[in-house]
Parts: structure tokens; sequence; C-alpha cells
């Protein structure tokens, strides 16, 4: 039986969802700039997703190259709302340019990244090394 709560989405509406994480895994690749402009859609989106109360989100960045303060507002808001109902996002992938951002920023402890480097299929090229990658103890990348 699934418990239902009230959730504010970021324009102050409240709607009914389930207070714990009703699926496992969603996945969104991100894959035109992510800035003030196409903000709201990218909000629209995220909320429609968040209302599925999955227990991990994870955001491919790596085809995203522009990424502003009002985008890393948006996945704060989005962690914190996760991590309300025991959910948890990861931001995979992302370019070095967006890397920066986030470092600026100063929520690279707080926004996990993945990374799929050596995971390429034989034959395909991988991308050069990143030396500024660390991994934590949890297996989570830890941007530098």
């Amino acid at each position: 039986m699934t418990r239902l709560g009230t959730d504010d989405d970021a324009e102050g509406a409240r709607s009914v969802t389930p207070s714990v994480c009703s699926v496992p895994l969603v996945e969104i690749s991100v894959t035109d700039e992510l800035d003030l402009a196409g903000l709201e859609r990218t909000r629209r989106v995220l909320n429609r997703l968040l209302a599925l109360r999955p227990a991990r989100l994870v955001v491919d960045l790596s085809a995203c190259q522009v990424l502003d303060a009002a985008a890393v507002g948006l996945l704060l808001d989005t962690h914190r709302r996760l991590a309300r109902h025991d959910g948890a996002l990861t931001l995979r992938d992302p370019s070095e340019r967006v890397r920066r951002v986030l470092r600026a920023a100063g929520v690279a402890w707080v926004l996990p990244v993945t990374s799929t480097v050596g995971t390429w299929p034989p034959g395909q090229a991988h991308p050069a090394p990143d030396h500024h990658r660390a991994t934590r103890g949890d297996g989570r990348e830890r941007i530098q």
C-alpha cells in the first residue's frame, strides 16, 4: 500500500503524490543547453519525473555543454526533493566545462557524479582521460 502525501512544486502548486519511492530508476539525457532560457521546460520535465518518486534519478549531461547558475539551482532543488523521499540524484558524464561550473558553485560534494569512462565498446575510441576525477569510497565520483 502506498501512502499519499503532498508536495510543493517549484511554482507553489500542491499535488498528491506517493511519499515513498515507487520506481527504482529513471534516466534522462539533457541534450540542450541547461540555462535560464530553457530552464522552465526542463523544470516541467523534472517535475513529471519526480512525481514518479524514483529511488534514483540519473541525469546524463554528456551532451550538455552549457550549465548556468539557474540550472545548478534546479539540480539542487531536484536533489533536495528526491532526498526528502529517500531518493537520490546522480549526474552522469558532465563535460569539463559543466564540471567547472559545478566546482565554482561549490556543489561538487552535494551532487554526486558518475562516469561511464571505461565502459566503451571495443573498437571505439575513449575520451581523453580526465585527471580531475577522483572516486569516493562509495564508488561515486568527486569533482575536483
